[in-house]
């Protein structure tokens, strides 16, 4: 199964919601403001991608924090608990399909070279 993480209102993700749904590809949306993100998921995407990578430190959720926070992430256990606390930190979305990430952001020429027989 594809599945799609994200949260609705951002425009990366709707640029994503909206290309997979115009090439019709078949695809489960899971939001992050409503359903979270468990401990093992977060971990298995941290033997893909490092956690500085998955926390997109671009955004306002990240630029939102004080000094002091951002300062304490400094690996993978620090980077998950703050994923979990604040989900909108999580670079988005994240284009899961059985437990490994195919793209992580919106990537138009990805999206095309992944999905086109």
């Amino acid at each position: 199964m594809l599945t799609l993480y994200g949260i609705p209102n951002c425009n990366t993700v709707k640029k994503a919601r909206d290309w997979l749904d115009a090439h019709r590809v078949t695809y489960q949306f899971h939001d992050f403001k409503k359903l979270g993100i468990d401990e093992a998921t977060l971990n298995a995407w941290l033997t893909q991608y490092p956690w500085e990578k998955l926390i997109n430190r671009a955004g306002l959720t990240w630029r939102g924090l004080d000094v002091a926070s951002r300062a304490s992430i400094a690996d993978n256990a620090t980077a998950i608990t703050l994923m979990q606390a604040k989900t909108s930190v999580i670079k988005r979305p994240v284009l899961v399909q059985n437990n490994r990430i195919l793209c992580l952001g919106f990537d138009e020429p990805l999206y095309k070279e992944t999905f086109t027989p």
